[in-house]
């Protein structure tokens, strides 16, 4: 029998035919559902709940009690605060449950921070590099390196890759990137 090239704490419980990439570390009191897709590097913070058919790629990190439920799906380097939330129902009724017919699909791509306890409405995207503001309330979609706050959560700027608020020009003073508007967010000029 082969080694694990991931590491998962005793207290934590991973059912069949799941997909675990090497390097990854799921710590305590976690659950990894059926079906669900982890890419390689990724880091689980304590309480944190993969749901069926999530697809998480390399280099995320999500911190503690955080729900990952099915139809979200996080791309490369994603960072997700504690206690953030998503969702996958518009309008759950307990009385009467839709199951995953019903969820709506929710999308953040390549490098997006959601900070800690901001939520997530179901059915939207996430731009790449986008910067969700703790405690903010998502409910429309994002653009690419957007960074968002309040309730509902607005545009207030852009943010650079490196995580650093760039100012009117769109260069980042800390990293020395340079972007350009366009009507999907940003473009970095190479």
């Amino acid at each position: 029998m082969s080694e694990k090239k991931y590491f998962v704490h005793e207290s934590s419980y991973i059912d069949d035919n799941v997909s675990i990439g090497e390097g990854t570390k799921i710590w305590h009191f976690c659950h990894v559902q059926s079906g669900a897709q982890i890419g390689q590097k990724c880091s689980f913070g304590q309480n944190v709940n993969v749901s069926n058919n999530v697809i998480i790629g390399n280099g995320v990190k999500v911190q503690n009690n955080v729900s990952l439920y099915e139809g979200v799906e996080l791309e490369d380097d994603v960072f997700c605060g504690p206690s953030m939330v998503f969702t996958n129902d518009m309008n759950p009724r307990a009385k009467y449950p839709k199951g995953s017919a019903g969820y709506k699909k929710t999308l953040i791509k390549k490098g997006a921070t959601i900070g800690a306890n901001a939520t997530i409405v179901c059915g939207h995207t996430v731009g790449k590099w986008a910067f969700i503001a703790a405690g903010s309330v998502v409910t429309t979609d994002i653009k690419d390196y957007a960074m968002v706050m309040g309730v509902p959560a607005r545009q207030v700027g852009w943010t650079c890759e490196c995580g650093e608020k760039l100012q009117q020009d769109l260069d980042c003073k800390q990293c020395g990137r340079k972007y350009n508007e366009h009507k999907t967010g940003l473009i970095e000029i190479k």
